[in-house]
């Protein structure tokens, strides 16, 4: 069984009252790790360490380039050890063998790419306000200090790298600290970290309780961003708390997004679609197409289809190369997904396939659809977080737009079409930040990322991503030499 211990000041240790916790497989729910559970004083040292590092410019006095060859060496050692975190991934969150290989990957491509934009001077230039020999103008992005990077249990490796990447490219130091139900590769992680040349004290690993240290990072003075990824209700305690100060945040949280199929769509593949786009890791996905809409023409023979696609899906160990669909991460959270298709029920929506826990070890969940709803019910407003998708007819385009936007939520969302004008004229009039045509879950290192609404605020990956992390400096240089300074309600009237 493996033992993780905390990073902090480039130094693994024990929490400071020698406590831990247990790391559970939810495939067949053996503990598979004893992890140091940090204490407050834990995180205080951790934004201590941040702190003192980043006021000595140890990260962001560097060259840009030193910046972008050290995230390189991490890229390298992710791709090493590839084959391992896939394992951990696999184990910790019951990730099938598919998705974990995939994240693993994704995560260093991710974190390629911001070594590559650590190395870009993004400081401008401002040439329409500027006038040689009057003034020059220079907008700056400097990094905002120190950072607290606080991610979910559903992606760990791919989150923690999503926000690692921008953070320390953009010459921030950072106080990362995964969910608690799946703590091990970002673990892992700091392990590879202490093998390159990162200097000390600039990343920062620290695990346990959100409501514990998670509120000290996030109500800490000297932390002046925090970049969330978790649920809406999770969210507006961190913004409630962030604003005790003024603190920056970048929210990235729940959604129940809306997968619309129109009446012209190749139903094969929208077929294939909706499984994908609604039971991708058990449905344990933010902007997973969770609503599906069908255009009333298309509905039966739709319905038939998905129906018998979703019976031939093998729900089973998630190490198995040939499995679809694994266990959901917890006893709480499948609690929570059983009680969602048990009320869908009591609403009078009707289970059309799936419903039912499987086997007697693990937390495994059928692939659930339910037909007979409306946007009305709670299955389809709010957020279930597992393998349930809720199937809802639509007469036009219009109504398929209606319903879509009605929701608190504006995360992800698709589009079915065989006339792309059609598809991209409903795209525009979505209110959600990631719209696909004709695909799913697709999502691009240089594309924003981020929601509408109670999505969140802000936006991750690509140029806007890297500016979340970094504060705008307008320098103004005044390059007028001959002339009598005349200062008079703030205007300077230069030399006849």
């Amino acid at each position: 069984m493996e033992k993780y211990l905390l990073y902090i000041n480039g130094e693994f240790r024990e929490s400071s009252d020698k406590k831990t916790f247990e790391s559970v497989n939810p495939a067949n729910e053996e503990v598979i790790a004893e992890i140091s559970k940090a204490t407050v004083q834990d995180a205080k040292d951790a934004v201590d360490s941040a702190r003192k590092a980043f006021d000595s410019g140890v990260w962001s006095g560097l060259p840009r380039e030193e910046r972008s060859r050290i995230l390189k060496q991490v890229v390298d050692k992710i791709n090493e050890n590839a084959k391992r975190l896939t394992e951990l991934e696999i184990m910790d969150s019951g990730s099938t063998f598919k998705k974990a290989g995939e994240d693993v990957f994704l995560s260093a491509k991710s974190l390629n790419y911001y070594s590559k934009m650590a190395a870009v001077d993004f400081d401008e230039n401002v040439e329409g306000l500027s006038k040689e020999g009057v003034s020059k103008n220079i907008i700056r992005r400097e990094p905002i200090g120190v950072c607290a990077l606080i991610t979910p249990w559903n992606f760990p490796l791919k989150m923690a790298i999503w926000k690692l990447g921008p953070a320390l490219a953009a010459g921030n130091t950072v106080i990362l600290k995964p969910a608690m139900e799946t703590s091990m590769t970002s673990c892992e992680l700091a392990r590879l970290i202490d093998q390159t040349d990162m200097p000390k004290g600039v990343v920062n690993i620290i695990t346990g309780s959100g409501s514990e240290i998670g509120t000290e990072l996030v109500t800490n003075s000297k932390v002046d961003k925090v970049g969330f990824t978790g649920s809406t209700e999770v969210g507006k305690i961190i913004m409630k708390n962030a604003a005790e100060n003024l603190k920056k945040i970048t929210l990235e949280c729940g959604g129940k997004s809306a997968n619309i199929v129109l009446d012209d769509a190749d139903i094969e593949m929208s077929v294939d679609g909706a499984i994908y786009a609604g039971f991708y890791h058990q449905g344990q996905c933010c902007e997973g197409g969770t609503r599906l809409l069908v255009h009333e023409k298309i509905y039966d023979e739709f319905v038939g289809k998905l129906k018998e696609k979703i019976s031939r899906m093998k729900i089973g160990d998630p190490a198995d190369k040939k499995t679809d669909v694994g266990p959901i991460i917890n006893k709480k959270q499948f609690d929570s997904v059983m009680n969602y298709i048990k009320l869908g029920k009591e609403e009078g929506a009707e289970v059309l396939t799936g419903g039912n826990k499987v086997g007697d070890k693990g937390y495994y969940i059928e692939p659930t659809v339910f037909v007979n709803s409306n946007n009305k019910m709670k299955i389809s407003q709010e957020e279930i977080f597992g393998p349930v998708v809720v199937l809802i007819k639509f007469k036009d385009d219009d109504e398929a737009v209606e319903i879509a936007n009605d929701s608190i939520y504006g995360l992800g969302g698709a589009v079915w079409s065989g006339n792309d004008e059609r598809a991209i004229s409903v795209a525009n009039r979505l209110r959600t930040g990631t719209v696909w045509i004709n695909e799913y879950h697709l999502l691009s290192d240089r594309a924003p990322f981020g929601g509408y609404k109670q999505s969140g605020i802000g936006r991750e990956f690509g140029v806007d991503g890297l500016k979340e992390y970094t504060e705008a400096k307008h320098i103004h240089i005044d390059e007028i030499k001959d002339r009598t300074k005349k200062f008079w309600y703030g205007t300077v009237v230069p030399k006849d």
